[in-house]
């Protein structure tokens, strides 16, 4: 496969934080009356306070995590400014834009509301809006009351406390158990270097690689940590973890058809993860999935095909099924031309079907 090429990325993972923000508070209306030499019933000229400044959130390619939430906590805008004399309105307070992840949920912590979701890079989202500035007396003028005394104060801004939630955004996410090899497979697909050993649970946070067969053609793969039987009710890492597939387009189920224990049976491993998957959340469980038998260099040809046509027939699988070694790279050239093939085919359906609405 010539131009054949990979690249990648390893973060420290952090996905959730808790921010207070604090929209300023709107300026007070001005109580002044005209006063000018010439001029003696000048009637009221206090202007009207300006708007305190709004909070929003901005979706931004670069960052990768929410770790920066873990220092700065606390952000508000600033307050307008109060009306002055001759009708002069206050400054309004600037706005402040706080950077985030791409693929970062909002909600609001003490009522549960989801806000909005932050997806592409500069994606814009409102989470608190400044508060209107008070009228001066001016605006109470009329034709029974010249000399009017009345003003009003500016409103104070919205003041929430919001849970911010990232989920990665993958095109395609790796499944299995723990030291399935899903690591290993990324290591070899891509230049993110995870952490592999041969004990479980190595994968302590959500591993991400970028891989592309030429300039111009790439996908990004995730790897969270491995999951084990009740994972659903909170058992294992993986659960925590679960939430950042659910973007993903294409799920790679992988499983060690030569373990350690020989009493481990493949056809177990495929059926514990099913269950999890089903627990969490049935659309999940329903997204495509391929079905990846690891660490094939270990068994003769024979022992693979004899193999795979077991859990074929056992699971009555009825998608697609790739022979691989993540450790030699047996397998994995094949594995990501397929999987880009897809992924680009699922892009031109899109694409038409956009085409399709905009004719209708």
């Amino acid at each position: 496969m010539r131009g054949f090429f990979f690249f990648g990325q390893i973060m420290k993972f952090v996905d959730e934080a808790t921010i207070t923000v604090h929209a300023g508070k709107g300026g007070n209306g001005c109580l002044s009356f005209r006063r000018e030499k010439y001029v003696p019933r000048g009637g009221p000229d206090g202007g009207d306070g300006g708007r305190g400044g709004s909070v929003y959130l901005q979706a931004r390619s670069g960052l990768n995590t929410l770790a920066d939430f873990r220092f700065t906590r606390s952000f508000a805008a600033e307050s307008g400014k109060g009306g002055s004399g001759r009708n002069c309105a206050g400054r309004g307070g600037d706005d402040i834009i706080i950077p985030v992840p791409e693929g970062t949920l909002v909600a609001d912590r003490d009522t549960g509301e989801l806000i909005g979701d932050l997806i592409k890079d500069d994606d814009l989202l409102l989470v608190a809006q400044g508060g209107d500035g008070g009228y001066g007396n001016t605006r109470f003028k009329s034709s029974t009351n010249r000399a009017p005394k009345r003003t009003t104060s500016g409103r104070t801004g919205d003041l929430r406390r919001l849970d911010l939630e990232l989920r990665v955004l993958a095109d395609v996410g790796l499944l299995g158990l723990p030291n399935a090899g899903k690591s290993t497979l990324l290591r070899a697909v891509s230049q993110a270097r995870p952490r592999v050993a041969d004990y479980p649970f190595t994968t302590l946070y959500p591993q991400l690689g970028v891989v592309a067969l030429e300039q111009g053609r790439s996908f990004v793969i995730a790897d969270i940590p491995g999951l084990i039987e009740g994972a659903a009710e909170g058992a294992g890492l993986g659960i925590q973890f679960l939430r950042h597939l659910e973007r993903t387009r294409l799920l790679l189920h992988l499983v060690d058809i030569a373990p350690f224990d020989p009493e481990s049976d493949p056809v177990v491993a495929i059926r514990t993860i099913e269950r999890e998957l089903e627990k969490y959340d049935t659309i999940l469980a329903d997204k495509d999935r391929w079905l990846i038998l690891n660490k094939v260099d270990l068994l003769s040809e024979e022992a693979v095909a004899e193999m795979s046509d077991r859990l074929v027939e056992a699971l009555e699988w009825k998608g697609r099924v790739f022979m691989v070694s993540a450790i030699s790279g047996q397998g994995c050239r094949p594995l990501v031309g397929e999987i880009l093939a897809w992924l680009e085919e699922r892009e031109r359906y899109s694409d038409e079907e956009r085409d399709d609405e905009t004719t209708d």
